[in-house]
Parts: structure tokens; C-alpha cells; sequence
């Protein structure tokens, strides 16, 4: 941490810099995703909550299947920038690190990063809120980083092995059309009225021509089947049937049939870059939100600081807004935690069932 700090720190202090403005706009944009989206988890049928536990077999709508390793491997490595970054932006201000490491949690590999608290009050308030910044803002440009790699270099290798063979749907949303037809979710979509959708530039290009009271044609894996759309929840000018967890589905080219080692390879290392990406995106803008302990909180109070200029009312400030934070982030782990209950309930009365 020590050498990377003494490289080029001015420039590094002024990349700092920019992380606090980067991350306010982070938090002022994730606290309006989640007032948005517990609004419509609330008031629209069928809504899927915007934030999910990321753990290994949890299906999350849109997101490919995560695997133990995959999961080990990206918080390992979200961990790490993460704190590392706290350290180097704490070293740049002349702020003393009492410790730093790495950890063991059961399967999981964790880093950590401590700094000299009292030497960090000290500072002033700009230099204090670049440290509690670096953390979430090395996650996101990580992001950023890694879709670019992924858009413009993996995908196209990976997607000139494969043709599309379909869109796999994994789950059909209540109150929507397609809940309203007999077929249960997982299907593949082949054609959109008689428009073939066997990758997603043909299902996007298909479905984007869908406008509310179209009648729909899908042929799928289990038949063919009409519905009527109606307005989407995110655009009412544009269609929606009530599909969501939408993945392609691919076979190799004839001519690469022999390279199945080889495509397998490729398509772990795609999908350890997608988790990386959507980890890395995720742990940046929740550690922004604006919540007690976590970066956000600490920027948000030191901004309360200099606002108010008065302790008593930066805590105040900070607490309401923790208070608010914590309702919807609940609010949103409701269903999965209603999923869980199930889940333990239906074990316990198995267990009861067996020692009866």
C-alpha cells in the first residue's frame, strides 16, 4: 500500500478525489433505485424485489447460476480491491494502518484493512470522505472495467464458438400475461411471432417491436402459445408478457466440435467475469448507501458534518436516514426471507413426518 501511494500521488489524490463525487452520485442514485423499486414491489403485482442475497444456487432474475467457486473466487476478489483501496487512499493522507490482512470465514476468503482511527478524525473532511470512497469506487471502476473486457473481448470469442439455439426462461411473473397460460417455467423461446429469437439480438430485436394489446405468438420447447401483452411496469409504451431470468441457450459450431475442452474453459472464465462484474457493481453501490457503519454512512455523516457544523445534529441526520435505508432494504428481503421460512418449515414438518 505504502508503494503504490508513493506512485504519482498527486494524481492518485486527485483520482480520490473524484471518488467522493463519484460516490455521492452512487448513493443519491441507489437510494432512488430502492425508494423506486420498493414502491413498485409494494403497489405492482408481480414485481421482483431489486436486491437478492448472493449466495451459491439462488436463482436472481437475469443472472446466470452461481456456483460455490465462482462465488468464492469473486468475493475473494471484490473483498480485496475493496480494502486495499481503503488502505492506499489512507496512506496517500498520511493516515497510519494498524492493520491489514487476510481472513478466513468458513468457505469464504475475506481482506481487511484497519485505519489509525484518531489520526483519520483528524483530517479534514474531504480527505476523510476519500478514504471511506476508495473502497466503493475501486469496486465500481473494477465493474466498469470488466464489462468492457467482457463486452468487447470475451463475449465475441466465446460467441463465434456457439450458435443460439433459444432463449431459456426461468420463471414467469404473477399477475402478468404468461402466468395466465399453461406452461411452467423453465422453457426456451425459439420464435416471437414467427420471428426467429434463438440469441438475444434476435429475442431483443423481437420483443422490443411489442407495444401493449399485441397479441403474441411464442414458440417454445412446449408448444406453441398466444397471450395478449400489457403495458410494462418500466415503460408503459412498450409491451410485456411476464418473462423474466432470461438466459441463451447455445451448442458449438459444427466446425469447432471438437474443441468441447475448450469452450468449457472459456465459458467458466465468462461466467466468473459476468459474477465479477455484477459482485463488484453490487458491494460498491450498496456500501454507498447512506446506512450507519458502511462507507456510505460514514461519507453521508461527514457531509451532515459540514453542513450542520454540529455533531448532535450529523448523527441525528445520519440516524433518520439509517432508519429509512434499513425499512427498504427489509422491505425487499421480505420475499426472500418468506422463501426461507418455507424452506425450514417444510424441512421441519419432513423431520416430524420421518420421526413419526
Amino acid at each position: 500500500m505504502d508503494k503504490i501511494a508513493g506512485i504519482w500521488p498527486r494524481a492518485l489524490k486527485f483520482i480520490a478525489r473524484i471518488g467522493v463525487y463519484i460516490g455521492f452520485l452512487g448513493m443519491a442514485f441507489i437510494l432512488y433505485f430502492l425508494i423506486k423499486e420498493t414502491i413498485k414491489l409494494i403497489f405492482v403485482p408481480g414485481t421482483p424485489p431489486a436486491l437478492a442475497p448472493v449466495l451459491p444456487g439462488i436463482s436472481i432474475p437475469g443472472a446466470p447460476t452461481l456456483s460455490f467457486w465462482h462465488w468464492v473466487i469473486t468475493i475473494f476478489i471484490a473483498a480485496t480491491i475493496h480494502e486495499f483501496s481503503h488502505g492506499v487512499v489512507a496512506r496517500l493522507n498520511k493516515i497510519p494502518v494498524k492493520s491489514s490482512g487476510f481472513a478466513f470465514l468458513g468457505p469464504i476468503l475475506a481482506a481487511f484493512v484497519e485505519p489509525e482511527e484518531k489520526s483519520l478524525q483528524k483530517k479534514k473532511q474531504i480527505d476523510q470522505m476519500s478514504v471511506f470512497a476508495a473502497g466503493p469506487f475501486s469496486n465500481i471502476v473494477l465493474g466498469i472495467v470488466i464489462l468492457l473486457f467482457l463486452s468487447f473481448i470475451l463475449a465475441p470469442t466465446v460467441g463465434n464458438l456457439y450458435n443460439g439455439t433459444g432463449i431459456d426462461v426461468q420463471e414467469v411473473v404473477d399477475g402478468y400475461p404468461m402466468a395466465g397460460v399453461d406452461i411452467e417455467a423453465p422453457f426456451l423461446i425459439t420464435q416471437i411471432n414467427g420471428q426467429d429469437s434463438l440469441n438475444t439480438v434476435q429475442f431483443s430485436d423481437a420483443i422490443g417491436k411489442i407495444v401493449p394489446g399485441d397479441t403474441v405468438t411464442l414458440l417454445t420447447d412446449k408448444g406453441e402459445y398466444s397471450v395478449v401483452a400489457t403495458f410494462n411496469p418500466d415503460d408503459e409504451s412498450k409491451g410485456f408478457i411476464g418473462i423474466s431470468g432470461l438466459t441463451q441457450q447455445t451448442e458449438l459450431k459444427e466446425q469447432y466440435a471438437g474443441l468441447d475442452w475448450l469452450s468449457s474453459i472459456l465459458q467458466w472464465f465468462q461466467l466468473l467475469f459476468i459474477w465479477l462484474f455484477i459482485i463488484n457493481i453490487g458491494i460498491g453501490l450498496f456500501n454507498l448507501l447512506p446506512l450507519g457503519p458502511v462507507d456510505g454512512g460514514r461519507m453521508f455523516y461527514s457531509l451532515a458534518l459540514v453542513v450542520f457544523k454540529n455533531k448532535a445534529k450529523a448523527n441525528k441526520a445520519l440516524g433518520i436516514m439509517s432508519l429509512i435505508v434499513l425499512a427498504l432494504i427489509v422491505i425487499q428481503l421480505i420475499p426472500w426471507l418468506s422463501k426461507l421460512f418455507s424452506w425450514v418449515w417444510g424441512g421441519l414438518l419432513l423431520l416430524i413426518a420421518l420421526l413419526i
